[in-house]
């Protein structure tokens, strides 16, 4: 067999080209590529003389810069690897990288990786943030590049009108020529990278730009990833340090210093920073008079520093500072003066929802050594936008508890003018002292002057429906009230303090103010209206005692501080009771009000209650004084008549009573028409009765039309326009037609012990009616006399003009 040889070997693979191809494929292809992707692999690329690469050796060189990516997640590492593999291809000198940013809203650039060559270590290259070359925008070939977007080529720099020759001075070095290009992301500049010098030729020819632009792709990819990656990091930073904040921000909402303190102590780990500081800005923005005399004695001097854009004076009352470095310390004083180094500083304002600055944040030192970049501001910013915003929740807390406050002064303030004095009972409790005496005994003898002074219920009518109260003092009035507790049986059954009743009972005399119709007379008068519907109308079969305690104390409380204005007035004249109510104004002001007053120990009449009893009393006291809106009674009319009707299906009454007593949304139901019916019981009262209160009635709505005229500039309705008093009658009239006839109508068919009520409204309808005609009599006499005047006018007029 023929020896065969290298010659031999070598003509036959030239020979057979696919041949050779399938058996390099098939041997060794994929152990040369492992081998070139290797991370022990290094080109083998002599770098120590200048000479043109093969395409062995470039592909040597591109493997190894891949290999390199693979191996370095360093940004620059990656990069200056790079950059001096381009320095041996292109010839040049030096090469350095110019990072983009921004700081404070202005561009520039600035040195990260600096004078490269060939042998050049990273360690020798990489910039410090304390020793970097800052270009702006608008200085240098670097500051023209990033504008302009494109590579650039300056064989001649001397020649060049962007050239600066300041970086020269600072290393004592001459710069002839440059080859300058963009690293870009999307539009967006990311760096330049800078080649200076060629060192075998005048200057950087097209073929070196074209290297440089070929070779351009891996440094694009380098720093793209390292972008993107940082971007990435910069935004779950950004996330954590506001869910964390955010956390802890709302854990505390009633110090704006402690709130600061928890979110930004809790981000900490997330702040890349050394040491960061807080300071809280004094929001006053006038001085205290004894502040001023001092500056006005001329003994200090007036204040002459910058002050924040609504005019306060830059005065940090408190400082908290954060030191991060080592062993973590929280210090709640002024930067220490121990020689802690500041080296970069990025400073932000706190400003809360009014667009006021409420404090200053201050980051110091970058934790990598770096400056701070546009991706920490934007960090810092979302932080202390976050923060000033949540200033409203101490803000809103602090309100709130200026509010409570202020209520709880006014309530004290009204307690101490509404309620029983220690003097005032004795109007009542004749001869009783509460002092020294202990309760046992107190009860007793309380018990015993109770029986002497507390009228006959007899005498005093409280039983009737036709009771009248002008024959009463206001103080007869009160004990009247006090008795129908008695009547009821409650006071013992629930252990009612006696005193407390005496105080609670007076102190509801004097809750109501002194007008016209809806003062005292009115509110008992609808108690006992309450009491005699309840006895002497016998519904109280349908509740039980502690249910008819709740109904009667609604009645003698559902109108007390009625200020002699309706509803609609409070909203017309913008009255802050309007504003705190957003329905039934005025009857939630009366429930309110009477539920202040129960919950004064000393006049609290439900203090000896269970918890399930005392939740009773108050939700029925809730809707029977709310029921009083006659703006709700058309919507409970059908749903009353509806529970009158079937009660009219039952053929045995004990059945029904049975019945009704387990239901408790057709008790509340008839519960809140009774007390419609007793605030309108004026109107079925004996006519010498009704016909005086419909004038204290009228009384009071002229002098709200006169405040609708005078205050609001508007004309009242005709039922409160004095100038229209005469239609009193037909106004009465219509009012008995559609709002009262049907509610005793309904009662008396109802229960018929109710019907003396019906028959004194239907009494009381024909006298308004009679007084009506007599009006409409005197209108039409008046309108006829007026016609006949001048028609008697016309025929002399045209007398006239015939004899003329």
């Amino acid at each position: 067999m023929a020896v065969v040889n290298q010659d031999v070997a070598e003509k036959f693979l030239d020979s057979n080209p696919a041949f050779a191809k399938q058996y390099y494929d098939t041997h060794f292809r994929a152990e040369v590529i492992s081998n070139l992707l290797s991370t022990s692999k290094k080109a083998e690329v002599n770098f120590n003389q200048y000479h043109n690469l093969s395409s062995l050796e470039e592909s040597e060189v591109v493997f190894d810069m891949v290999r390199d990516m693979q191996e370095n997640l360093q940004m620059e590492r990656a990069v200056f690897n790079l950059m001096r593999h381009l320095c041996f291809i292109t010839r040049a000198d030096r090469m350095s990288l110019f990072m983009y940013r921004q700081r404070n809203g202005t561009a520039e650039l600035a040195t990260r990786i600096f004078d490269v060559n060939k042998d050049s270590t990273l360690e020798d290259c990489l910039v410090p943030p304390e020793c970097e070359i800052v270009y702006p925008l608008d200085t240098g070939i670097v500051g023209h590049v990033a504008s302009v977007k494109k590579i650039v080529n300056v064989p001649d720099v001397s020649q060049s009108p962007f050239f600066s020759d300041f970086v020269d001075t600072l290393t004592e070095y001459t710069t002839k020529n440059v080859l300058a290009t963009p690293i870009m992301n999307g539009k967006d500049v990311v760096a330049v990278i800078m080649a200076v010098n060629k060192i075998d030729g005048p200057c950087f020819t097209a073929q070196d730009e074209q290297t440089l632009q070929k070779y351009l792709n891996f440094a694009n990819l380098v720093l793209r990833v390292f972008h993107l990656s940082y971007l990435h990091n910069c935004e779950t930073r950004r996330g954590q340090v506001l869910l964390w904040s955010a956390s802890k921000v709302f854990e505390e909402l009633t110090d704006i210093e402690r709130q600061f303190h928890k979110a930004l102590y809790t981000v900490r780990a997330f702040l890349n920073c050394d040491r960061y500081s807080v300071g809280l800005l004094d929001m006053t923005k006038t001085k205290e008079f004894f502040d001023l005399w001092p500056i006005l004695m001329g003994e200090v001097p007036a204040y002459s520093g910058p002050k924040t854009p609504d005019g306060r004076e830059i005065n940090f009352y408190k400082v908290i500072d954060y030191i991060l470095h080592g062993k973590e310390d929280i210090k709640k004083e002024p930067l220490d003066g121990t020689g802690w180094t500041i080296k970069n500083v990025l400073s932000l304002p706190i400003v809360n929802k009014k667009e006021e600055i409420v404090g200053v944040a201050t980051f110091y030192n970058r934790k990598d050594g770096k400056p701070f970049d546009e991706m920490d501001e934007t960090l810092m910013e979302s932080l202390t936008q976050f923060l000033g915003w949540s200033v409203l929740n101490p803000d809103t807390y602090e309100r709130m508890n200026k509010l409570e406050n202020r209520k709880d002064i006014f309530q004290d303030m009204v307690l101490y003018h509404v309620k029983c004095r220690k003097d005032e009972i004795q109007n009542i409790l004749v001869g009783f002292c509460t002092a020294d005496k202990s309760n046992e005994c107190e009860e007793d003898e309380l018990e015993e002057i109770l029986v002497e002074v507390l009228p006959d219920s007899e005498q005093s009518e409280i039983f009737e429906f036709h009771f009248c109260d002008f024959e009463h003092s206001e103080l007869d009035l009160v004990k009247c009230g006090i008795l129908m507790y008695y009547e009821l049986g409650v006071v013992d059954k629930f252990h009612i303090p006696r005193e407390a009743l005496v105080r609670f009972m007076y102190s509801l005399s004097k809750g109501y103010r002194k007008i016209t119709y809806h003062n005292w007379r009115h509110g008992f008068n609808v108690g006992q209206t309450m009491f005699t519907l309840l006895m002497t109308g016998d519904l109280k079969r349908y509740y039980t005692d502690l249910e008819a305690m709740a109904m009667l104390t609604a009645g003698f409380c559902h109108d007390i501080d009625h200020r002699g204005t309706n509803n609609l007035y409070q909203m017309k004249s913008g009255n802050p009771l309007a504003k705190l109510h957003g329905s039934s104004i005025l009857e939630r002001h009366h429930l309110e009000f009477g539920k202040t007053l129960l919950r004064d120990d000393a006049l609290n009449i439900y203090q000896n209650l269970n918890r399930r009893q005392h939740d009773i009393v108050i939700r029925l006291m809730d809707i029977a004084i709310i029921a009083t809106d006659l703006a709700l009674y058309f919507k409970k009319r059908a749903m009353f008549q509806k529970i009158v009707d079937q009660s009219k299906t039952y053929e045995n009454w004990d059945d029904w009573t049975k019945y009704m007593m387990l239901e408790s949304t057709r008790k509340e139901i008839v519960m809140a028409m009774m007390m419609t019916a007793c605030d309108l019981s004026a109107i079925a009262k004996p006519w010498e009765i009704q016909s005086k209160v419909a004038l204290s009635v009228a009384a009071e709505f002229w002098e709200q039309g006169d405040l609708e005229r005078t205050v609001l500039e508007q004309q009242p309705i005709p039922m409160m326009d004095r100038n229209k008093a005469d239609e009193l009658p037909k106004l009465q009239c219509g009012f008995i037609d559609f709002v009262c006839s049907f509610v005793y109508k309904e009662f008396s068919r109802f229960h018929v012990e109710i019907t003396p009520m019906l028959e004194r409204l239907l009494n009381n309808r024909k006298e308004w009616n009679a007084l009506k005609e007599i009006h409409e009599a005197k209108i039409a006499k008046i309108e006829e006399a007026k016609k006949a005047k001048e028609e008697a006018a016309a025929a002399a007029t045209s007398k006239t003009c015939v004899l003329s």
